[in-house]
């Protein structure tokens, strides 16, 4: 019979998503596609990171923020969503509180609204289709700044 030590790492969630204290960071998802939410929510979760909530467009996302304020780590945010673009949700997000840890999440081929959002605050950003290394890599990255 096979035990947990044939399989090495597996069923170990890595503890980037945690804090030095051991307490997950916080994230919240703001994006209209399910599909998206859900993956970044299970690339997340995966390591050890805390769901916060998810929104489905900005000014959903706005408002969640105001909510869990000052419990959340880290925002990713999607660009183009109905009722409040990213763009508008973000620049709310930073007038709300200066030092907002959010990613924007775009699709290929958006850079001039990419650019802008980091010109408004944004700390990074992360392309579509989602790659759990890149999504990892820069969520991880700027939390341990």
């Amino acid at each position: 019979m096979k035990v947990k030590s044939d399989f090495p790492g597996m069923g170990e969630a890595s503890a980037e998503g945690l804090k030095p204290d051991g307490a997950p960071y916080r994230v919240l998802i703001v994006d209209d596609s399910i599909f998206v939410a859900k993956q970044l929510s299970q690339i997340l979760t995966s390591v050890g990171f805390e769901v916060a909530a998810t929104a489905e467009d900005g000014e959903a996302g706005l408002e969640k923020y105001k909510e869990l304020f000052p419990n959340v780590d880290v925002v990713t945010m999607d660009i183009t969503m109905p009722k409040m673009d990213g763009i508008t949700a973000l620049e709310k997000i930073i007038e709300f509180d200066k030092n907002a840890n959010v990613i924007m999440v775009s699709a290929l081929g958006k850079n001039d609204l990419v650019k802008k959002a980091l010109l408004t605050g944004a700390k990074n950003y992360i392309i579509k289709p989602l790659d759990r290394k890149k999504v990892l890599e820069r969520i991880v990255a700027l939390l341990n700044k």
